[in-house]
């Protein structure tokens, strides 16, 4: 078994980066395996389902890296609840999950609502969406994280990608009557630790579920048919029953149209006179709706021209009052760009006065330079007046040499000329020099993270060596162990807690090994002896116990 080589181990790396990557890493193979297991199992999980409720625990222990200590009265308080309830603020949506949880009964630490918020956003499938308003507003979530935290870095953005997944699972989890306060949330390494033992109790329990799935619908449609036949035999027997009230009512309806088709004909009778009566008296008030009409005419004539006129009078009055507004609007629109104008200018004026001061300073520094420069030149002045005292009093003695020191004049100034030619190459060579010394600098820099690299990528690749080799052997005991264990009775790893002997619990570090000549399970120190057996030539492991028998049995048949 080896766990898939996401964690990081290299010790020469900052430790909260190496927890955050570890987290990280842990937050893929927990979701990743959720979704793989929930999409092949087909149906909608519960709280029971053991791949969701180690997520949880991943989920918990992210949020809660780098989480701050909160003082209060009487103890420290460290709790994940403080950000997930400041979501409501960020996300007007998720007001609803945060009211549900404070009115959830039994829930009396906020570690407990902060695992039921966990759970009924993930059923409401909004769990992506509240985490990423969360980890954008970084500002706030300072108040609650340190600055290492996972949820401050680019890990937390990188989970909340990774969440976005889980959208399509469809969960239904009982958080009214779970226990949440009082839960331990360790990982489980075992989930994600793979062998070939585990891979074939993945495809017979695939292989299970299938059966359970087609026994199920069986038993499902059995059911539905049973109900069927049932309601047929109630209908037939409703049918039956109304069937014959029906042949009785029909006898008595037939009575009852007789009598109705006489009494129709007397109310036609008399429908005739009452029409006769209707017909005058409708003509005796159609002449009075038409004097009425003409009388509402006349009225309403007059009333639609006095509306005219009022409707032209506040026409030309809103008229007026607009245009004042619109006036009144424009100064004041005038009066706010004069004012901008002035604050503009008279930032710029403060611009200049700073910038009149710093030119006065330098100004000052400069006549201070040049004070100092002229006392230089002055002094070098004196000096130069003493020796053309001296040239002058020297003159005489040296007209007669003057032919020669001109030639030599001459050379010295070809020689300078050189010298200066000279002075420009080396400066353009340094130059060149600094250009290279720069480059040489950055390469260096490129060499010393390339050496890392390597060296971080050739240290990645011997632990994968180690571990290669080290799955490898465990293949070939593997193999000869079945071999050798044909007709014996081979003990689950899942049967198996504590070691036979020293009967000490199994852990990451203290491993379970199988004896190749008993079949059962021991730990490394119980079992660190090999020996050939019948069915093995090669030498495999065996246990301390069979190690001594097989040993006297060796020796007993010696001659």
């Amino acid at each position: 078994m080896m766990l898939h080589s996401f964690l990081v181990l290299s010790a020469t790396k900052d430790p909260t980066a190496v927890e955050r990557a570890n987290l990280l890493n842990m937050a893929k193979l927990s979701i990743k395996g959720l979704i793989e297991s929930a999409l092949s199992f087909g149906r909608t999980l519960d709280s029971d389902y053991p791949p969701l409720q180690q997520f949880f625990v991943v989920m918990e222990h992210c949020l809660k890296h780098g989480l701050k200590v909160r003082k209060s009265f009487l103890s420290y308080n460290k709790t994940i609840w403080g950000p997930l309830e400041l979501v409501e603020k960020l996300y007007p949506e998720a007001e609803e999950i945060g009211a549900s949880v404070r009115d959830l009964p039994g829930l009396k630490t906020p570690l407990g609502r902060a695992r039921a918020w966990l759970r009924l956003a993930l059923m409401q499938k909004k769990m992506a969406d509240y985490l990423r308003c969360l980890i954008i507003q970084r500002d706030l979530l300072s108040e609650f994280y340190e600055y290492h935290a996972l949820m401050m870095e680019e890990e937390g953005a990188v989970i909340v990608g990774l969440l976005v997944g889980l959208n399509v699972i469809d969960a239904n989890l009982c958080v009214k009557g779970e226990d949440l306060d009082s839960q331990v949330g360790v990982i489980d390494f075992s989930m994600y630790l793979k062998n070939e033992e585990d891979i074939g109790n993945k495809e017979r329990n695939v292989q299970i579920a299938t059966i359970l799935d087609q026994k199920n619908y069986v038993e499902e449609l059995n059911r539905q048919l049973n109900s069927t036949v049932s309601s047929l035999h109630s209908r037939v027997d409703s049918l039956e029953k109304s069937n014959t009230k029906l042949i009785e009512e029909l006898a008595i309806a037939k009575n009852n149209i007789i009598k109705l088709q006489e009494e129709n004909h007397q109310l036609r009778s008399e429908n005739k006179l009452i029409l006769m009566k209707t017909q005058q008296h409708l003509e005796v008030t159609k002449v009075d709706v038409e004097t009425e009409l003409q009388t509402y005419k006349h009225s309403r004539q007059g009333l639609d021209e006095m509306y005219t006129e009022a409707r032209r009078q506040l026409r030309d009055e809103s008229q007026l009052r607009q245009g004042s507004e619109d006036g009144l609007k424009e100064k004041n629109e005038i009066i706010a760009q004069l004012e901008e104008k002035n604050n503009k200018i008279t930032a710029a004026m403060r611009q200049l006065e700073q910038r009149l001061q710093q030119a006065e300073k330098a100004h000052m520094e400069a006549e201070a330079e040049d004070e100092k420069y002229l006392q230089e030149c002055l002094s070098k002045s004196h000096s130069l007046q003493k020796q053309i005292s001296q040239k002058e009093k020297q003159l005489v003695q040296l007209e007669t040499d003057w032919k020669i020191e001109k030639e030599w004049r001459q050379t010295l100034q070809e020689d300078l000329q050189k010298e200066k030619d000279a002075l420009s190459h080396l400066r353009n060579e340094t130059q060149q020099i600094i250009v290279l010394k720069k480059e040489f600098l950055s390469l260096q820099d490129e060499n010393q993270q390339l050496k890392k690299v390597y060296h971080d990528q050739e240290q990645a690749l011997q632990e994968l060596g180690n571990k290669l080799s080290e799955s490898k052997l465990k293949i070939e005991d593997i193999k000869e162990a079945n071999k050798a264990l044909q007709g014996l009775v081979w003990l689950k790893d899942k049967e198996a807690t504590h070691c036979k002997l020293c009967e000490k619990e199994f852990s990451l570090s203290k491993r379970k090994h199988h004896c190749r000549n008993c079949g059962e399970i021991f730990c490394n120190a119980c079992s660190d002896n090999e020996l050939p057996l019948p069915s093995s030539p090669k030498p495999v492991r065996v246990c301390d116990s069979c190690h001594a028998l097989l040993i006297q049995r060796c020796s007993s048949n010696l001659p």
